[in-house]
C-alpha cells in the first residue's frame, strides 16, 4: 500500500534551483524597454514520488481535444485566469502609453524581411509539432514526440490554458491591430483576415510563449536565462509581424505567469512537470541535440 504524504511532501516550498522571480537580466532588459517589470512568484510544486495521492501523468490518446489537433488544458474554464480583472485597459489613443506603443511598432517594422523577421514569421506558428521545437535551442535538447513525449503534452496542454486566460479581456477591449491601423503587411498574410476579427490585447502568443518559458525554467533551472530570453524574444516577434503592440506583449506576459502560477494547483500538471524534468535530463544525458540550426537563430534574434 503507498504511503500517505507527509505534509512536508504535499508542500515544499520550492524544487532546489528553481527561480524565485523573473527578473529583467541583461539579454532580457532590453526586450522590456523599460515598460514592464514583471516579477514571477514559483508557485510550489507538490507530491513527493511514492505519494499515495500523487496524479497520473497525462497520457497520449487519453487526453481529449477541443478540436482536431489541440488538447484540452489542464484548467476548467472557471480556474483560468481572469485577464479582464487582472490587466489595466490598453492605452488610449493620443496617450503617452499609446505614443511609446507606435514608436515599438515602427522600430518593428524595419526588420521585415530579415532573418529576425523570418524568426518571427515561424514562432507565428501554433501548431503542433511545429511549435515544440521553438525553445529547443534555449533548452538545449529536442522537443518532439518521439525524444521527449511528456514535455511535449506539458507544452501542448499548457499553450491552452495560457491562450485562453487573454479572451476575457480580448472580447471586452476589441483593441485593433497594429496592421489595421498603420495599413502595412504582417508577416503571415494568410491569417490577417482571421486577426482582424480577434482582439489584440492582451497577446495569446505572449502569454503563451511566456508561461512555456516560465514552466521550461523549472524543467531545467540551470538554462533559465536562455530560456527567459527566449520567452520575451518569442513575445517580441508579434511586434516584428505588425499583429500586436508592445503593451499587448507586456500585458499577455502577465496572464502568461498568472497562468502558471494556477496551473501549480493542479495535480496533474505538477505530475507532467515532474515527468518532464525527469525526461530532459535523461535526453540531456544521452547528448540528444535540437534539430533546429541554434547558431543561426542565435545570430538572429541578436538582431
Amino acid at each position: 500500500m503507498a504511503r500517505p504524504c507527509s505534509r512536508a511532501q504535499r508542500a515544499p516550498s520550492r524544487p532546489p534551483g528553481a527561480p524565485i522571480l523573473a527578473t529583467a537580466a541583461s539579454p532580457i532588459r532590453a526586450a522590456w524597454r523599460g515598460t514592464l517589470s514583471l516579477f514571477v512568484v514559483a508557485a510550489a510544486l507538490a507530491g513527493a514520488a511514492g505519494c499515495a495521492s500523487q496524479a497520473p501523468i497525462s497520457r497520449a490518446g487519453h487526453v481529449p481535444e477541443l478540436r482536431p489537433g489541440v488538447l484540452a488544458g489542464y484548467l476548467q474554464a472557471d480556474q483560468r485566469p481572469d485577464s479582464l480583472r487582472l490587466v489595466p485597459p490598453p492605452p488610449a489613443s493620443g496617450s503617452e502609453a499609446f505614443a511609446a506603443d507606435e514608436e515599438a511598432a515602427r522600430a518593428n517594422l524595419a526588420r521585415a524581411g530579415s532573418p529576425r523577421w523570418q524568426v518571427a514569421v515561424e514562432d507565428a506558428n501554433l501548431k503542433f509539432p511545429q511549435a515544440a521545437e521553438t525553445f529547443s535551442c534555449a533548452l538545449g535538447v529536442p522537443i518532439n514526440e518521439r525524444d521527449t513525449p511528456q514535455l511535449y503534452m506539458l507544452l501542448r496542454r499548457s499553450l491552452v490554458d495560457a491562450g485562453l486566460s487573454t479572451y476575457r479581456a480580448k472580447d471586452h477591449y476589441r483593441r485593433q491591430r497594429p496592421f489595421l491601423v498603420n495599413h502595412l503587411p504582417t508577416c503571415t498574410p494568410d491569417e490577417a483576415a482571421r486577426l482582424s476579427r480577434d482582439g489584440s490585447y492582451p497577446s495569446g502568443h505572449n502569454a503563451a510563449g511566456w508561461a512555456w518559458a516560465l514552466i521550461l525554467t523549472e524543467v531545467d533551472p540551470e538554462r533559465a536565462d536562455a530560456i527567459l530570453a527566449r520567452g520575451l524574444a518569442y513575445g517580441q516577434s508579434r511586434l516584428a509581424c505588425n499583429v500586436h503592440w508592445q503593451s499587448d506583449a507586456n500585458q499577455g506576459r502577465v496572464m502568461g505567469a498568472a497562468t502558471v502560477a494556477r496551473l501549480h494547483a493542479d495535480p496533474t500538471f505538477r505530475a507532467d512537470l515532474a515527468a518532464a524534468r525527469t525526461e530532459v535530463a535523461a535526453a540531456r544525458a544521452k547528448g540528444l541535440k535540437p534539430a533546429r540550426d541554434c547558431a543561426a537563430e542565435r545570430a538572429a534574434l541578436g538582431q
